[in-house]
């Protein structure tokens, strides 16, 4: 048998008491307004002296229960190395190593515990009546309380103590002489009252601090969040504003009331635990609910203490992978603004290629600092990952495909922002590009999304390549069909003038007329004009059609389309008259 001092109190914890606490609390989260702490405090304040009066009561009236059944946590920690205490009101008072004949030490423990409680609650017993007396058969002591034996010192107990036995005895005899007094001092009417004038003021004091906190939060969270609106500047991606800096500002207002919730949960925590601990009956309650708080606060920074090593590796890399798309970053924008010229390495190629780049400086930045993640070993941690990685491999080969497909685009330069091209029965202008589609504008300003895999399975024509790179202009071709009584350079004649009435025709270099097809019944005059406005070729063929109207209607040219069928007689010629040679 060995003394046990305070600091092996691990009490009981008490049903009743922590449950209504927990639904006081539950109740303040789930109202939120601001006078739900006043309400809480007072009913707290009002009915914490009844409750545990009404507790105590309860528990002095009611028959003792098994010591299984009052001290259950006691008998599961110990053990027979630290041994199994003797508890009174929720405190270890003494430890028990050893068993006596037929006792085993939790036995032994078990039947001294229920002694000392009937003993404390004895008011017609005297503590100056516990005394010490010696069994001279086996040189043992025993605690005697009149003519009932409280506990035995053997030798044994001595020499695990590694004390003198008649010293064990007086230290046991003393320990439990405190313990039986502060059992009865601190259930006596005047010191109840005196805890529950305690607990009223200590009830008043947190009520003053809560409507401090709340007023002054109250008043200082708007000018707070004046302040941050007008030096935070809003998030915006090229010029569109993503977040505004209201949006921020009331992001961090409500930052700051989480954090003074939590401030007033604390406090509330720290007074019930106060109340409880002025009342013998719930003492064990406010002790362990302290040592659950501080446990949880301990077990919290020593996993972020524990965790600070792979912190710093995660910074080295994001530090790495940050310094390393910055040193790029003038390179690439050099590029692309012409300041360097790289012979292979075409302009357009720098923003797609720094963006890939980024992309694949994060992904391996992303690869190296998962393993440093907190919780990156657990199961649940894999177990995610696995199913998001499955959940990209089944439905990303769409995906993949249309990104592969745009960079081969980009890289073989087919097409740039506001070229205008052709894609099967798609023409317009692109108003859009990324990795995984484009965007056209066709005449009618319909926008219309095309795969970038699409592209890849068909033919683009880029009427805007040959003019930028080739420094060869676009020519527009349009055919008629004219007649074998027409001649063909009156009919050169015409086209070309109207060639050249057209706005956006370039009177240089010419446009000229090219014969296709020798018809049964026609011919097909095809007309090329040169343009530098491939964008506005739906508006230049009008205008163009327009004016090869005006100018066959002004040559006198009937315009056979497709093509004219008549019957004639045979023995006339086609051949105009005045075409005919002068000797036949």
């Amino acid at each position: 048998m060995e003394t046990c001092g305070q600091s092996m109190v691990d009490p009981a914890p008490n049903a009743r008491t922590p449950a209504r606490a927990g639904r006081l609390g539950g109740r303040l989260n789930h109202v939120g307004h601001r006078w739900a702490v006043v309400v809480v405090v007072a009913l707290l304040t009002l009915t914490s002296p009844l409750v545990v009066r009404a507790v105590g009561q309860t528990d002095s009236l009611a028959p003792s229960p098994p010591l299984a059944e009052s001290l259950p946590i006691p008998l599961q920690v110990a053990n027979q190395i630290d041994g199994f205490p003797v508890v009174l009101d929720g405190n270890p008072i003494l430890s028990i190593r050893l068993g006596v004949a037929d006792f085993s030490a939790k036995e032994r423990a078990w039947t001294i515990t229920r002694r000392l409680q009937r003993l404390a609650q004895d008011d017609t017993f005297s503590v100056a009546d516990l005394t010490i007396q010696r069994n001279a058969d086996d040189n043992s002591y025993f605690l005697s309380a009149g003519q009932d034996v409280l506990l035995t010192v053997t030798a044994r107990d001595a020499k695990a103590s590694r004390m003198d036995a008649q010293d064990l005895a007086d230290q046991s005899l003393r320990q439990l002489k405190e313990a039986i007094t502060e059992y009865r001092q601190a259930r006596k009417p005047g010191q109840l009252a005196r805890n529950t004038i305690y607990a009223v003021i200590a009830g008043l004091a947190f009520l003053a601090f809560s409507v401090l906190v709340i007023r002054l939060s109250g008043q200082l969270f708007p000018s707070l969040g004046r302040f941050i609106a007008s030096r935070v500047s809003g998030l915006r991606v090229n010029n569109v504003e993503i977040i505004s800096s209201q949006t921020i500002s009331a992001f961090w207002i409500q930052i700051l009331r989480l954090l003074r919730l939590a401030v007033l949960w604390v406090g509330f925590f720290y007074y019930a635990a106060f109340v409880l601990r002025l009342y013998p009956w719930t003492k064990a309650v406010g002790e362990s609910l302290l040592a659950y708080f501080y446990g949880s606060i301990e077990l919290a920074f020593s996993a972020i203490g524990n965790y600070l090593p792979n912190l710093f590796v995660v910074g080295i890399i994001a530090f790495l992978a940050g310094y390393t798309l910055r040193v790029i970053k003038p390179f690439f924008t050099a590029i692309a603004r012409g300041n360097l010229v790289i012979p292979g390495f075409y302009a357009d190629w720098a923003t797609p290629t720094y963006n890939l780049l980024l992309v694949l400086v994060i992904a391996l930045a992303a690869v190296l600092a998962f393993p440093y993640l907190p919780g990156f070993n657990s199961p649940a941690f894999q177990g995610v990952s696995v199913f998001l990685g499955l959940l990209l491999s089944l439905g990303s080969t769409s995906a993949i495909t249309n990104v592969i497909g745009g960079i081969i685009l980009i890289y073989t330069r087919a097409f740039r922002l506001g070229d205008h091209i052709r894609v099967g029965d798609v023409v317009g202008d692109i108003v859009e590009t990324n990795f995984l589609a484009i965007r056209v504008c066709t005449p009618a300003n319909q926008i219309i999304t095309i795969p970038n895999s699409a592209l890849l399975n068909n033919n683009v024509t880029n009427y805007n390549f040959s003019s930028r790179e080739l420094s060869r202009e676009l020519i527009l071709q349009t055919t008629i069909t004219l007649g074998y009584d027409v001649p063909w350079r009156k009919a050169h004649a015409a086209l070309i003038d109207a060639a050249l009435e057209t706005e956006q025709i370039l009177k240089d270099p010419k446009p000229f007329v090219l014969q296709t097809n020798l018809g049964n019944h026609c011919i097909s005059y095809q007309l090329n004009a040169f343009t530098s406005c491939p964008n506005l070729m739906v508006l230049i063929y009008s205008e163009l059609h327009q004016h090869i109207q005006d100018q066959c209607k002004r040559h006198g040219i009937e315009i056979l389309s497709p093509t004219y069928a008549s019957l004639r007689d045979g023995s006339a010629s086609t051949i105009p008259v005045e075409e005919w040679p002068t000797e036949r």
